[in-house]
């Protein structure tokens, strides 16, 4: 059971929030926010805990996972203030739904493996969703979703999977590879001859494209972009050490020995 020095500490923080937001006396920054203005902050917040789960710094890990439920109070104050929703639906919305999902702690059903969780979860999100429409059981419906809810990469991967699935697919790699090959050139041509929304266009296709490569390749984009990342600035931070002025003071020339010279070092170091 949660104890009372938690629940006060929540209650504080709940408390400070419907401060900032008060008029009177509170931020003006806070009362100027909605809750569209605020969306980008919980994706920031979300990623930065990411990134400290994966430092092992627990003292990061805690920062941040204050971050991100100082965004769930706040969006919770606003919705209260328009006598929408409160926090307190929030949390018991999420108890309950726990509960019916999880019928073999909190009920008599009896699992034997992780799979079986698995199946019970989605049959009792199915029944809780209802009689599905005609629409909702389209393919087009389902990959809409993962559009507007994903961060780009993920969802084109889950686009491209899931209409794989069905069969809307290649015959074999060399097809993927033709089809890169072909987007590449469009995008070549566009950036020539076309306008920019155009351009942008066959950019999306390009990417598009070279992620049904990583699909086919086992390949996660995600993993290999953050990789990449790290690598150049893993190369700058060399760079930084080699240099004797600020890399802005070098040519292009300069800048490439160094960039050399510095991804010859992080090899050695491997």
């Amino acid at each position: 059971m949660i104890n009372t020095e938690t629940l006060a500490a929540l209650q504080e923080l709940i408390d400070v929030v419907a401060k900032l937001r008060s008029p009177d006396g509170g931020c003006p920054w806070d009362l100027e926010q909605t809750p569209q203005t605020l969306t980008p902050y919980v994706i920031e917040e979300a990623y930065e805990v990411v990134d400290a789960i994966n430092s092992g710094d627990q003292n990061a890990i805690a920062e941040e996972l204050g971050d991100l439920l100082l965004q769930v109070v706040l969006q919770a104050q606003i919705a209260s203030e328009y006598k929408q929703f409160s926090l307190k639906e929030v949390a018991q919305g999420i108890s309950q739904k726990l509960i019916r999902r999880h019928p073999h702690v909190f009920g008599d059903v009896s699992v034997q493996n992780v799979d079986e969780v698995r199946q019970n979860w989605e049959q009792i999100k199915a029944t809780e969703k209802g009689e599905p429409s005609p629409d909702s059981q389209k393919l087009s419906h389902k990959l809409s979703k993962y559009a507007r809810q994903l961060p780009p990469l993920m969802a084109t991967t889950k686009i491209s999977q899931k209409a794989a699935a069905v069969g809307f697919e290649w015959e074999n790699i060399d097809g993927v590879w033709e089809k890169f090959h072909e987007e590449l050139t469009e995008f070549q041509q566009a950036l020539t001859h076309e306008t920019p929304e155009r351009q942008q266009a066959e950019l999306g296709d390009v990417l598009f494209s070279l992620l049904q490569l990583a699909r086919w390749y086992n390949l996660d984009p995600s993993v290999a972009l953050q990789g990449t990342n790290q690598r150049f600035i893993q190369r700058l931070q060399k760079m930084e050490a080699f240099a004797d002025r600020p890399l802005s003071d070098y040519s292009l020339d300069e800048l490439e020995a160094l960039w050399q010279q510095a991804k010859a070092q992080l090899a050695k170091e491997l």
